[in-house]
């Protein structure tokens, strides 16, 4: 067996550690991910420009409850038709009843864009 002067055992030690911190770095993958983020609240703006349905008409009309309304009440809201009423009828006895309008939106079909023309024409819990 060859034995190693010191020199020689301090630069295999340091090219072994410069090896594997550099292998450690390429196998590491990607570390650059954003983290996680939950919105348990949020609330939108509602758009005067998603419905152009005059504010002296919407404020005549009586707000819809999604969570108890039926899907012939549902078609009456601006932007839904026959499929997404009973998408919404079938998301709610699937997923439960809807804490905020917002989680409409877990319907497909049902964006931020029509989530906005709806916001000021349904509520989720029945109003005094």
């Amino acid at each position: 067996m060859m034995k190693l002067s010191r020199w020689e055992g301090g630069i295999v030690l340091l090219s072994a550690l410069f090896l594997s911190f550099t292998a450690g770095w390429f196998l590491r993958g990607n570390g650059s991910a954003e983290p996680l983020r939950v919105e348990t609240r949020r609330k939108l703006e509602v758009s005067e420009t998603a419905f152009p349905e005059t504010t002296a008409t919407a404020e005549k009309r009586e707000k819809i409850n999604i969570n108890t309304a039926d899907a012939a009440t549902l078609q009456t809201l601006p932007g839904i038709g026959e499929k997404r009423a009973k998408d919404i009828v079938a998301d709610r006895v699937v997923n439960g009843p809807y804490r905020f309008p917002e989680e409409l939106t877990r319907v497909k079909g049902i964006g931020e864009e029509t989530l906005a023309g709806l916001l000021e024409y349904i509520v989720t819990e029945d109003e005094p």
